[in-house]
């Protein structure tokens, strides 16, 4: 959530900050989650381990570095080819933030099979993962817009946010646990 509220300030200079841009950040959100989530599950069922599950959350955040290194540059050569901010922000939305959110909507179905053991509690383990997923995304998203865009800017809380997942990532793939 973070990095898609930090996509509006990304985009605004080039395209504004009109409902067609969060349109547009939105919509490539949710796709590339949603293709994310399905890519994860069907990963989740070759050899699923703690150590690919790092590998993953390492992947996705490594994968938000051209935001940072090729950004602007990218907007820039949007804007002069797709002008209209409708189109030129869902295309900029796509180049920027597909690849990322794609990788991020991975971790979730793959973070439930490793916690499944047995289909009585799949459910459970399920709720429990999602109301840690959501409830965190609801907690970067009061953090970052209410306190960390007045104290950063927007590359540093983004290479905070990757350096994060890769630690995270790092220790995940460190970790001895049974192979499932």
């Amino acid at each position: 959530m973070a990095v898609e509220l930090l996509g509006g300030r990304l985009l605004a200079p080039t395209f504004g900050s009109s409902i067609y841009v969060w349109g547009a950040i939105i919509t490539i959100f949710m796709l590339a989650l949603s293709i994310g989530y399905l890519a994860g599950g069907r990963w989740s069922t070759h050899s699923p381990s703690v150590r690919r599950l790092g590998i993953l959350l390492i992947t996705a955040a490594l994968s938000v570095l051209p935001i940072l290194f090729a950004g602007n540059d990218l907007l820039e050569w949007v804007a002069i080819r797709v002008p209209d901010p409708r189109f030129g922000s869902l295309l900029a939305s796509f180049l920027l933030f597909f690849v990322p959110t794609f990788f991020s909507g991975m971790v979730s179905p793959y973070a439930v099979r490793l916690l499944v053991r047995d289909r009585a509690s799949s459910g459970q383990h399920a709720g429990q993962l999602y109301f840690v997923s959501t409830f965190g995304s609801a907690a970067g998203t009061l953090l970052t817009s209410f306190y960390l865009v007045l104290l950063m800017q927007v590359d540093h809380i983004l290479f905070t946010l990757i350096a994060a997942s890769v630690v995270l990532g790092t220790i995940a793939c460190a970790t001895k646990h049974a192979e499932r």
